[in-house]
């Protein structure tokens, strides 16, 4: 018995540093792709100094309250048949909420950056957004794909 108690002790540590680990690779992943996705949309929309400094406020706010949405909407589920009626109704409600307020979101940030950018240059960058995403998902994809035939 003392044998495994200490077994354990010992692993412990070594699966916090990994855990630890994995969230810092996370967070470094992800100020990684934010710097890409800034370099990204601030050469394609050809911003000048100036009219980033004036951009770019607006745009991590609305990037920061569509995070938050984002967590409120992506909650963890339980098997959806320990749910009754009316907390499966109040949650349908909660991610209407959620839909709206992304709208309302996105009806500002249009807005805003129409006091700084033109209408077509706004269309630009939610083609852009797109673009972005659809790239780093291929990216993704090519790299998971790389790190099983590595495996086999």
């Amino acid at each position: 018995m003392k044998r495994y108690l200490l077994i354990i002790l010992f692993l412990l540590p070594a699966n916090i540093l990994l855990a630890q680990e994995k969230n810092e690779d996370r967070e470094a992943q992800h100020k990684r792709i934010k710097a890409l996705k800034v370099a990204f949309i601030t050469q394609e929309l050809e911003l000048t100094d100036k009219l980033a400094q004036e951009f770019w406020p607006i745009y991590n706010e609305y990037e920061r309250k569509k995070r938050k949405l984002h967590e409120r909407e992506h909650i963890e589920l339980e098997d959806v048949s320990c749910y009754n009626e009316d907390q499966a109704e109040d949650l349908l409600n909660e991610f209407l909420s959620v839909e709206n307020e992304e709208y309302k979101i996105k009806k500002q940030l249009f807005k805003d950056l129409k006091q700084i950018i033109t209408a077509k240059d706004i269309i630009k960058l939610h083609k852009l957004e797109d673009e972005f995403h659809k790239k780093l998902i291929r990216e993704y994809r090519a790299k998971k794909g790389n790190n099983k035939s590595s495996d086999e």
